[in-house]
């Protein structure tokens, strides 16, 4: 039985990043100007406490795949072809690259990420707005 050989995340992570052609903050406001879909897949807690970029579409990364794929079922409106463009925006980068890749295996060839993520997007100065989250119900009141 043959075994793969062990890589570690950073040469994992350097090999995808040599598939794309990551975008710095300024220009991902240009490409989503231009018809890109900005994809925000970090999770709701990170959400809740930076905010959000206004238009951006958000889906978490362990539903990423399934949202975005043009042929899929469970796909978003927006996944309309593989000729799409997407940038993909996690925390700080990392994720984002790895994700990207995972969506250019699914045939969306133009799918790429945001250098340094929501935070360099935030550190650049672009507009951040805070999520529209529902209310928490208040607990009743127990015993006056």
């Amino acid at each position: 039985m043959s075994r793969t050989p062990h890589r570690g995340i950073d040469a994992a992570l350097a090999a995808a990043r040599e598939q794309l052609d990551r975008l710095e903050p300024e220009q991902a406001t240009e490409a989503a100007a231009a018809g890109a879909v900005l994809v925000d897949i970090r999770y709701a807690a990170l959400r809740e406490r930076d905010g959000v970029i206004p238009g951006a579409l958000i889906v978490e990364r362990n539903e990423l795949e399934w949202r975005l794929d043009p042929l899929g079922s469970h796909r978003v409106a927006e996944a309309t072809s593989h000729d799409l463009p997407v940038v993909v925006i996690c925390n700080e980068g990392y994720a984002s690259s790895l994700a990207a890749v995972s969506l250019r295996q699914l045939g969306l060839h133009r799918a790429t990420d945001l250098t340094g993520g929501f935070q360099a997007w935030r550190a650049a100065g672009l507009p951040v707005e805070q999520p529209s989250i529902p209310p928490r119900p208040t607990p009743p009141a127990v015993g006056h």
